[in-house]
């Protein structure tokens, strides 16, 4: 199993970011995911810069590490060719180390352009398109594209990697993974679904696809800290994939989990000093068929010490149960 990073644009500036992503390399670290927000998830959070111009910099920062957004709507800010061109780009800057991940998006994200949020039939067909478009523009040639919801006019990618982008979609259920799994090269997922696999792996069209899970934790010595942080920040987590894609903004996340307590967090989220707790997290994903999990440390300012807890204790213990 590969052991990922998340770097969190909800929690970090820019210029964070990037030093994170070349402490977690030097950490040991396998892969890197950015989340591609144009809002942080809760006020207290507090930021959300642009991750396409991090994600550039990050690839002049970086130089083993396998990257990935995670994930980008290629449906309502970004049109489906322009995400194309971005990710041809990034895996040229690179090296080929860049993986598309891409999902259906969420309202807290997507709403900003108007003219209204669709309903889930509808963003599945519009990232089912946007799915035929990128391929297409990743085959190299010239693309005109007539669709229920895009359109494309004789576009051609200039600066295409000789590593063709691979696309990780990210699903929650058996109409995304019915979706996606036909198109993609790799599944993305936040729960330890061993349903979703098995269902993937049934209508991927290659086999031993990749499994790329994501696990909130928040490490810290004082458990109690640790605990308070990540109800905090990580709150919203508790609502589900079907709830929190359609909430507008911050507050509505707050009001939603105003009765989401600490104890809540800390029973659904690794907290604290404990190593065997994400040991026994990550496991789950591991049983369940999944080849790499990536590590969402909660707390903008709680990097540095973590990068040296994992170092040190953690990747030992996790490489340990891996084998």
């Amino acid at each position: 199993m590969g052991f990922g990073y998340t770097l969190m644009t909800e929690q970090a500036g820019p210029r964070d970011l990037v030093a994170n992503a070349s402490a977690a390399e030097a950490a040991g670290f396998d892969f890197e995911v950015m989340s591609d927000h144009y809002s942080p998830w809760l006020a207290s959070q507090g930021h959300a810069p642009y991750a396409w111009s991090v994600l550039g910099a990050v690839t002049q920062a970086t130089d083993r590490v396998e990257l990935m957004t995670y994930v980008t709507c290629p449906t309502r800010r970004y049109h489906p060719a322009v995400v194309a061109q971005k990710a041809a780009t990034v895996q040229l800057l690179s090296g080929g180390r860049f993986t598309l991940g891409l999902g259906a998006g969420e309202n807290l994200n997507e709403h900003v352009i108007g003219p209204g949020w669709p309903p889930v039939n509808v963003r599945h067909e519009m990232l089912a398109e946007a799915l035929t478009i990128i391929g297409q523009l990743f085959d190299g040639d010239y693309v005109n594209y007539q669709g229920r919801h895009f359109q494309v006019d004789s576009a051609k990618l200039w600066d295409l990697p000789e590593r063709r982008v691979p696309i990780a979609t990210a699903v929650s259920g058996p109409q995304s993974v019915a979706l996606a799994a036909p198109r993609s090269d790799a599944m993305i997922a936040v729960a330890p679904d061993d349903d979703l696999v098995t269902a993937w792996d049934r209508l991927s069209t290659e086999t031993g696809q990749r499994k790329i899970g994501q696990l909130p934790i928040c490490w810290d010595t004082d458990r109690d800290a640790a605990v308070r942080r990540a109800h905090e920040q990580f709150r919203w987590f508790a609502g589900g994939w079907k709830v929190n894609s359609e909430l507008p903004g911050t507050q509505a996340f707050a009001d939603a989990t105003q009765f989401v307590t600490p104890a809540d967090v800390a029973a659904n989220i690794p907290c604290g000093p404990d190593i065997d707790g994400i040991v026994s997290a990550v496991a789950e994903f591991g049983k369940a068929g999944f080849t790499d999990v990536a590590l969402a440390q909660i707390g903008g300012g709680a990097q540095r010490d973590f990068f040296a807890f994992a170092e040190r204790e953690l990747f030992p213990e996790l490489r340990a149960a891996r084998s």
